[in-house]
């Protein structure tokens, strides 16, 4: 984390957001970063201290052979940070990244590591959104794949976005949606987690409000005990939404919703905003939100498209509604990408 937006060592004790999560009838701990790692005392210490429901953590893994089984089986969800194939994660992320971040899940594993694994992968210029799921899917160390578009934090007009939407990204949901059907038709649900997701809300009629929870009821504590909407944006004030030491958890529930153009949109019932920080920073043109919400639209409508063969799957009993039942909690994945 830049030093600049946030300082690095945490300058409350754990004492203080112990007292902070009481308040919360079901408290969830998610660590992230940075990298949490960085600070396996701390979180050992956070987990020692602290009697949360559920531990999270999303970590590049560099370092995740040095947690000890003892904590890593704790975790109810553990997410890792690969892109796909290793020429593609190691182009992103530093040549050896790849290798490191295999060995390693492979090292938790072995050691008796068995609950929700996760590949959260980023994907931009260089990546074939179809080849990196199925090259993940293929290593069978992932319970599921979740990916979210890194797409507008260089400059606009930096590249061609729109004709690599086209070109590629949309043509690979495409594919991999067929891909995710045909196997439910053998009566295997692959773990996409923003198809399954997507597709319970379909099967049940429901409505979705913001899938991940910002504003809502996940929140960031910062290294000074502030409080944010997301853990991405500590650096603007609109986020900043009040303080362990001062805030109670239900002060703040429900407290920011996603604003125009949103709701105005034929999907938002389905999609429920994607970003609550994008929608409120506005660091994008409105050319450049409406691209972005285009692979929304997209994906959604090649979703609809096989909902009626999935329902024709479940009457006939090779799937049930359970199947789809995914996340049980927010587990730190945005849903959509």
């Amino acid at each position: 984390m830049d030093p600049d937006m946030m300082q690095p060592e945490v300058s409350y004790s754990i004492l203080d957001l112990k007292e902070f999560t009481d308040r919360d009838p079901n408290p969830v701990i998610a660590f992230y970063g940075g990298e949490p790692l960085l600070r396996i005392p701390l979180l050992k210490e956070i987990m020692d201290t602290v009697p949360a429901k559920w531990f999270m953590l999303q970590t590049n893994a560099s370092y995740l052979h040095q947690l000890e089984p003892e904590y890593v089986n704790r975790l109810q969800t553990l997410l890792v940070s690969i892109d796909g194939r290793k020429f593609i994660t190691d182009h992103y992320r530093s040549n050896g990244v790849y290798d490191t971040v295999v060995k390693n899940v492979h090292h938790v594993l072995d050691n008796g590591f068995d609950n929700d694994l996760i590949a959260r992968m980023a994907i931009s210029r260089e990546s074939d959104i179809f080849k990196e799921v199925t090259h993940l899917l293929g290593l069978g160390i992932f319970d599921h794949i979740h990916w979210q578009l890194d797409v507008f934090w260089c400059e606009e007009g930096s590249w061609d976005i729109q004709r690599w939407i086209d070109k590629l990204y949309n043509p690979g949901i495409t594919k991999l949606v067929d891909f995710w059907y045909d196997a439910m038709c053998e009566g295997a649900i692959l773990g996409f987690v923003p198809f399954q997701a997507v597709m319970k809300t379909l099967l049940r009629g429901e409505t979705s409000g913001m899938r991940c929870g910002a504003g809502s009821d996940c929140f960031a504590i910062t290294t000074t005990g502030d409080i944010t909407i997301c853990p991405i944006c500590p650096d603007f004030d609109f986020a900043n939404v009040g303080n362990i030491h001062t805030t109670d958890p239900e002060d703040i529930r429900d407290v920011m919703t996603v604003g125009t153009p949103c709701p105005e949109c034929e999907i938002y019932g389905i999609c429920g905003g994607r970003c609550l920080f994008a929608n409120h920073a506005k660091l994008w043109s409105d050319e450049g939100f409406e691209i972005v919400c285009g692979t929304v639209k997209h994906l959604v409508s090649e979703l609809v498209r096989i909902q009626p063969g999935i329902e024709k799957l479940i009457e006939d009993g090779i799937l049930s509604m359970e199947d789809f039942e995914y996340p049980l909690t927010n587990n730190c994945c945005e849903i959509i990408p």
